[in-house]
């Protein structure tokens, strides 16, 4: 165990009690994992949503030998009073992690730092430790596992009793996932073994069966799953640190030589295939609730054979049920259920919306001069308005080092573009700033923005918010050595950071990620400059749909604007000038969309070219100001 590791503070959000667990399902999440772990690197407080928090049945019933205390959100540090619960915040109160799956990776990291043999714990976070990093508002499953089901369960719960008659939709939907095939890194090989196991098992049937049954007068239904599956095998011989035994042998020929098509899929053994993850840590305390209410109310699960299975399955693991025990969580014992008949699952399992918004994702064809034309002949057309101080521009040979975005692994030339956006940037936030402003970095990488204001602006206090935990620590280091104290950072994504603010800034933000800031903007009603990227990227999700202004969506479909989109991006330099002209023209309409739906929301909006245009491929600035 290493010594000298920093303590941090863990806040949780705490609404009420129901049965085994505390609310919001976070909380328990994040105390699961906490158990699961034994953990007890943090200082934990329990944030009260009301004023009717009960501090000893909380700290003594169901939180055992974790010490927590009580206090009130107005008793938070500041830079996590901007945060939603949970979070985890630096005793210099400077650096905040927030939101469910940020915090709960954090804890996973910590835990293995400090105990560097807790490999099991690592391991959490899967293949290339990738699980539940992407944010929800790109990724489903993210999206499914960290939002959805808890509040869908939390619902369900409260709901009236004509509400708790069907099952919800997000159960549904989890329920579909888990009869999906699965899909792992060198899933090809494994495939092939399943294949040889199950024609192994075919001949060993086979040579059992009377004379006249082998001989074809009657026909045998074979179990496609044999216990204990190939599956179950590699997923357990992982957890016990062992290795597969049928991974030794090299497959016969004809084994090798089938096609991948021609291999059957692989089962899911947990929520994300065949290894025991976090997500499979955050969705037990909710199945778990939805399963013992719907038990106490004699619900039928028969439409959800696969959930109750895992259910089941994931008491298997060591560690979940001494960790349920420690949270007070009663495990059900589930009877093995059949699967209701295949046409009335489908009624159950169908998720129409997904699949059109699938099909209509699909690939686009033709190019965007159609669209552009279309436009035209309704007096729509990129336009841009004058720079407003084009040739301004920082001493930049006059500020230390750490100032400056070269002081990266960076190119001199990269460095020098860099420098001239940032000029761009600071030249118009230094017109809209006041002293006392609050000014939030929105997707603020390695700080090349918050930093500079920062520094240049001591009169304002700036935030900066990342989804990427090692940029933001370079970050952190660069103010550091600085030593700036007008600046704060918080890990998160954009959905859980709710905290006022006067101006809101982001330097290629990356897709749907602009239109995310620019809707934070708008709730805080706070100016932004905002330069887009990645327009290729935006698509219809959760919260947006494109196109977005009304005088668009009058004229073009979602197609059409996809269109635009994919040809936004073809601006980089080593293509031909006419390719970028309607490169830098689709862009212009993308962000004409944009400009209206915020105008249309009472702002003033401007859509800008950064000088010199050739400081960036995407060199548009959109900067709205409330009216």
């Amino acid at each position: 165990m290493k010594d000298s590791i920093p303590e941090e503070h863990l806040y949780l959000g705490f609404s009420h009690q129901y049965g085994d667990s505390i609310f919001p399902l976070h909380t328990s999440i994040s105390l699961f994992l906490l158990s699961y772990c034994d953990c007890k690197l943090f200082k934990i407080f329990l944030v009260p949503t009301g004023e009717n928090a009960d501090d000893q049945l909380v700290t003594k019933n169901l939180l055992h030998d974790l010490e927590v205390c009580l206090i009130s959100r107005h008793q938070l540090p500041m830079v996590v009073q901007s945060c939603c619960l949970p979070a985890v915040v630096v005793k210099d109160g400077k650096f905040c992690r927030a939101g469910l799956s940020v915090v709960l990776r954090h804890i996973i990291q910590k835990t293995y730092e400090a105990d560097p043999s807790r490999k099991d714990v690592l391991e959490l976070l899967g293949f290339k430790k990738t699980c539940l990093k992407a944010c929800a508002e790109v990724s489903r499953w993210t999206r499914l596992c960290e939002i959805s089901i808890p509040l869908a369960v939390e619902r369900f719960l409260t709901g009236s009793a004509e509400q708790c008659q069907s099952i919800p939709p997000d159960i549904l939907e989890l329920e579909r996932k888990l009869g999906e095939p699965v899909r792992v890194h060198n899933d090809d090989k494994i495939r092939r073994q399943k294949l040889q196991q199950q024609k192994a098992g075919a001949k060993t049937a086979l040579s059992v069966l009377p004379k006249e049954a082998a001989e074809g007068e009657k026909t045998v239904e074979m179990d496609e799953h044999p216990l204990p599956s190939l599956e179950l095998s590699i997923a357990f011989s992982k957890l016990l640190v062992q290795e597969v035994s049928a991974t030794v042998n090299r497959e016969p020929t004809h084994i090798r030589k089938t096609k991948t098509s021609d291999l059957p899929p692989l089962d899911h053994v947990f929520a994300e295939g065949l290894y025991f993850t976090l997500a499979d840590i955050v969705l037990l305390p909710c199945i778990h609730q939805f399963l013992v209410f719907s038990k106490k109310q004699g619900k039928n699960l028969l439409n959800l054979p696969l959930i109750s299975s895992w259910y089941q399955r994931v008491q298997e693991i060591p560690r979940v049920k001494k960790a349920a025990d420690k949270c007070n969580m009663q495990l059900l014992q589930l009877p093995e259920l059949q699967s209701a008949p295949e046409e009335q699952l489908q009624n159950f399992l169908l998720a129409p919306n997904e699949l059109e918004e699938e099909h209509e994702g699909s690939h686009f064809i033709g190019g965007p001069r159609p669209t552009m034309t279309k436009l035209m002949e309704s007096g729509i057309e990129a336009k841009f308005s004058p720079h407003p101080c084009p040739n301004w521009t920082l001493d930049w040979n006059s500020l230390p080092a750490a100032v400056s975005p070269g002081e990266g692994k960076m190119s001199r030339d990269r460095a020098l573009r860099k420098q001239q956006q940032l000029n761009n940037l600071l030249a118009v936030v230094k017109k809209l700033a006041k002293p006392g402003d609050v000014i939030v970095d929105f997707c603020s990488g390695g700080g090349h923005v918050g930093i500079v204001l920062a520094h240049m602006m001591p009169s304002c206090q700036v935030v900066l918010i990342e989804n990427k935990e090692l940029s933001l620590i370079r970050a952190k280091d660069r103010s550091d050595e600085l030593g700036l104290n007008n600046i704060w950072f918080i890990q998160a994504n954009l959905d859980y950071f709710n905290g006022t603010f006067n101006i809101g800034v982001a330097l290629h933000a990356c897709g749907v990620a602009t239109d995310m800031v620019i809707e934070h903007c708008i709730k805080a009603q706070a100016a932004f400059v905002i330069s887009p990227c990645c327009y290729g990227f935006i698509q219809n999700t959760v919260k947006f749909t494109y196109p977005q202004s009304h005088q668009f969506k009058e004229i073009l479909s979602y197609k059409e604007h996809m269109i635009l989109c994919r040809f936004a991006d073809q601006t980089a330099v080593q293509l031909p000038p006419e390719r970028r002209l309607i490169g830098k023209q689709c862009m212009g309409l993308v962000d004409l969309d944009r400009a209206w739906a915020a105008e249309g929301r009472n702002y003033s909006v401007q859509v800008i070219s950064m000088e010199p245009e050739g400081c960036s491929p995407k060199n548009n600035m959109l900067v709205g100001t409330p009216t």
